[in-house]
């Protein structure tokens, strides 16, 4: 006789106590996390920051590395025997938004919020190096815990790559694994997929340089306000017509700017936006491209121009087996219906991408989307009223831990999905 089909299912019995051992740290995750909600830092240079994940790891068995060139930190927990390394990553730094979400711990700091959800993977990390730290007689390997800042545009994973984070156990990591909060998933559920998952970030700056003169009189002058605006619908054209729609670009104007007052036809005019790709095939085609058509359209209205690309981060893309493996552990320990795949990637980006770039490993979504709110109307990541619930921590906690087991455990089992 079959049982019942309407009951939640539950974690799988290998990692059956994991979760709860998260939850009961919690109280020190959320603290960790309201006190860098408290005093958020932006950009590379994050003193504070450092200094409480130094406290939260001071009592743990951790062989901890301060960065040079930023204010990194990256700790090692050894395990029981000599094996490979695995690296879990947390993101530090904050944005510059004035906060408005009437928390009690809302930011101190006049401009500077976290609105990304930084503090709690800061918080999630340093508790899961608690939690592993306890099973570390499991261990056949090593584990890096990466506290990075800079990644809201800083490249803080390039830095902390340059100074040897991938080799900090003494040989290179074989696996990697994030995690990143969103307010536009249920609380609690996991979200990965194989392949490319955010997309890469690249900006542009259009200077449109004519001639200037009264706006009595534009026959006298080489106007670069129409050329600009010419130059915003062929670049939509561009990319609807040399970029295959099977491998998507997205590119906005964000900023034009000319011009002083009503009677001068001014002699400058700038275009700035920014163009998200799934691959580095399209984001090459659309680096080329960009210049050719802005330097076309400015030749017909007689202004030349100059162009500018802002190289941001590449593709985020999982490794196929790893996000797979992620997947299944999070049917493991939070149970099936917490761990979906994600429906499509999204063309933010994120500076865990070089990081996959030199080793196999996975990027996921967990769920904070706050209590008695729809998801896809809850205030999203860099919002200033974007809240995430806190219940969830455990989750993220339970999910670091599970990755690092799965891959380092002594019991000689084949790892899941491995």
């Amino acid at each position: 006789m079959s049982g019942p089909t309407d009951l939640p299912s539950l974690p799988d019995a290998r990692f059956a106590g994991l979760l709860a051992e998260a939850q009961a740290l919690q109280a020190t995750t959320v603290e960790l996390r309201r006190d860098l909600h408290r005093h958020p830092e932006r950009g590379l240079d994050l003193p504070r920051t450092q200094a409480a994940v130094r406290r939260a790891l001071e009592d743990l068995p951790l062989e901890v590395t301060l960065g040079k060139s930023t204010t990194s930190v990256t700790a090692v927990l050894r395990g029981a025997r000599p094996g490979p390394s695995v690296l879990l990553r947390g993101d530090m730094d904050a944005l510059p938004l004035q906060e408005d979400t009437g928390l009690e711990f809302a930011s101190a700091e006049d401009g500077v919020m976290h609105a990304c959800g930084h503090d709690t993977h800061v918080a999630m990390l340093a508790s899961a190096a608690r939690l592993l730290a306890a099973h570390a007689d499991e261990l056949t390997g090593s584990v890096v815990f990466m506290f990075q800042p800079g990644e809201e545009g800083f490249h803080g994973a390039r830095h902390m790559i340059h100074e040897g984070v991938l080799d900090a156990a003494g040989e290179r990591v074989e696996r990697a694994f994030g995690v990143h909060v969103s307010a536009n998933i249920a609380a609690g559920q996991l979200q990965t997929r194989p392949g490319p998952m955010m997309a890469s970030t690249d900006n542009f700056l259009v200077r449109v340089i004519g001639k200037g003169g009264h706006g009595s009189s534009p026959h006298h002058a080489i106007d670069p306000v129409p050329a600009a605006a010419a130059m915003v619908g062929a670049l939509q054209t561009m990319i609807t017509r040399r970029v295959s729609v099977f491998d998507p670009a997205v590119l906005s104007v964000t900023r034009i700017s000319s011009g002083t007052t009503s009677n001068i036809i001014p002699e400058v005019a700038e275009l700035e936006g920014t163009f998200r790709t799934l691959s580095e095939h399209s984001r090459a085609l659309v680096r080329a491209e960009l210049p050719k058509v802005c330097e076309a359209v400015g030749s017909a209205y007689s202004c030349r121009v100059q162009v500018d690309l802002e190289p941001g981060y590449p593709v985020t893309a999982n490794d196929p087996v790893e996000a797979e493996r992620v997947l299944a552990l999070g049917r493991e320990v939070l149970g099936a219906d917490n761990a979906v795949p994600m429906p499509a990637p999204m063309m933010g980006g994120e500076d865990f991408s070089y990081v996959l770039q030199r080793v196999p490993g996975a990027f996921a979504f967990l769920g904070t989307c706050p209590p008695g709110v729809d998801p896809e109307e809850a205030a999203s990541n860099h919002s200033n009223r974007v809240l995430h619930e806190e219940s969830a921590l455990p989750s993220g906690v339970a999910m670091y831990a599970a990755y690092a087991l799965d891959a380092l455990r002594a019991s000689g089992r084949r790892s899941l999905a491995g």
